[in-house]
């Protein structure tokens, strides 16, 4: 069964619900598998957490259809809940192929709308048959009324779809400051930073199955069954890559990071903020994240900085992504205060209040680029509030930006001994399987 989580516009409130419905459904002894639309990491942090399995991210932009269906095939479970982006049909395109309805449709899910009520009763009729009537092919099964002022309130909205609609009405949600979760610059506040992250998504839960008809959902599909995973056949391997994962870096794919399992590669957690050295690796692997909110523990831990940099500049291979690459720079200032940090880039972070690159990229790989087997064109995404001072005209990089800002608005992907360090964040899908790459990069120069 598969559930297609959308709204009319993006703060509609789909994250919460799509949250409560996980925990919800889980509490009813059934394996929720979650997904998001995009190239998100923040939701699929809270979904992971409230579904308890790794939320997948499914995009148009970035992976082929082939790819979509296959890994939403191989990860479904009882019920599948998938968290649109935006709106239904918003999408980059005028003439549609990679909106949320277009997702929905590939997938073969039944869309919930997700409907803010604010200031809103008869209205929502014309609203929903101009959704119905914008494409006959998308399912749309039911609306779920969010931020419900009282019964009257309810009265009037419910009267208005049963009247003009054949839309089923599967709940209300009435407002509550309980079911607001904190925002930053990338949008919510991620679940790793949140000590009460749990308590917010049992709450979500436990409002969700007051509120909403659990059981009118799951009727859509009345044979649920579990769908078995493939058997997946690992390589064998003797590398170890140390991932750093924490409060200030937690971005990473959950398909990347099967990647290099089912490369035989193993992965070492380590703690930026409390880790005196690295793990013993063949490799470092720091992602995105918001280090800029851990500024003075990242500071304080001057031995790991103090490693890190020795053993990047020692020829260790390393692969840092934006939140990494401001790791890795010389400091970073913040709210009017500068700490150090790794040094291994010469250059110096500054966050800045309005988002420096925002949203999907074009890359074309230079003759730099230490990694075999690159694609012609990579299309990837980037997030940052953030730029690079004092960077040396003498800086080696591995990508020209076609679209998008990277470093400097022309180049992205700092080389620095064996370390690869963007402000793009990749995915190892499409054409553009940069785990096999790095693992193999990792391999070469482990025999020399």
């Amino acid at each position: 069964m598969s559930i297609y989580i959308s709204a009319a516009h993006k703060s509609s409130g789909k994250t919460v619900v799509s949250l409560g419905l996980c925990a919800a459904i889980k509490q009813q002894s059934l394996k929720v598998q979650a997904f998001k639309k995009g190239p998100d990491y923040i939701d699929p942090l809270w979904l992971s957490q409230a579904s308890g399995n790794p939320c997948y991210n499914l995009d148009f932009y970035t992976m082929s259809e082939n790819e979509i269906t296959k890994l939403f095939n191989q990860q479904r479970s009882d019920i599948s809940i998938i968290e649109g982006n935006k709106g239904l049909y918003d999408g980059i395109s005028v003439d549609g192929g990679d909106a949320n309805a277009d997702m929905a449709k590939l997938l073969g899910a039944s869309v919930i709308l997700v409907i803010d009520a604010s200031g809103i009763t008869r209205g929502v009729a014309p609203l929903l048959l101009g959704y119905q009537a914008f494409d006959s092919k998308v399912n749309i099964a039911g609306v779920i009324l969010n931020k419900v002022a009282g019964e009257r309130h309810l009265s009037k909205l419910s009267q208005a779809i049963e009247h003009y609609t054949d839309i089923a009405i599967f709940g209300a949600i009435r407002r509550s400051k309980e079911l607001i979760i904190d925002e930053r610059h990338l949008g919510l506040m991620p679940a790793n930073e949140s000590a009460k992250s749990q308590t917010f998504i049992d709450n979500a839960g436990k409002m969700i199955a007051e509120q909403v008809d659990l059981d009118k959902i799951l009727a859509l599909d009345s044979k649920i069954k579990t769908v078995a995973k493939p058997n997946v056949i690992n390589v064998i391997s003797d590398l170890t890559v140390a991932v750093a994962k924490d409060l200030a870096f937690g971005f990473y794919y959950q398909d990347d990071l099967d990647a290099f399992k089912a490369l035989g590669v193993k992965i070492k957690y380590f703690n930026t903020l409390s880790a005196a050295v690295l793990p013993k690796c063949d490799a470092l692997f720091i992602g995105g994240g918001f280090p800029e909110m851990q500024l003075e523990d990242l500071s304080a831990n001057q031995s790991l900085l103090a490693d890190i940099k020795a053993k990047i500049e020692q020829g260790l291979p390393t692969y840092a992504e934006c939140g990494g690459l401001m790791y890795l720079s010389q400091a970073i200032s913040y709210q009017g205060k500068t700490h150090k940090m790794v040094g291994v880039i010469k250059a110096d972070t500054e966050m800045t209040n309005q988002p420096v690159g925002r949203g999907y990229v074009q890359l074309l790989p230079t003759e730099n680029h230490p990694w075999n087997g690159v694609a012609d064109k990579i299309y990837a995404h980037e997030f940052h509030y953030s730029k690079l001072n004092n960077i040396s005209a003498k800086t080696r990089y591995a990508y020209k930006v076609l679209r998008g800002v990277g470093v400097d608005n022309k180049h992205d992907g700092i080389l620095i001994h064996n370390l690869l360090a963007t402000y793009t964040h990749f995915r190892s899908v499409g054409n553009n399987h940069w785990v096999g790459q790095f693992v193999n990069f990792i391999k070469a120069k482990k025999q020399l």
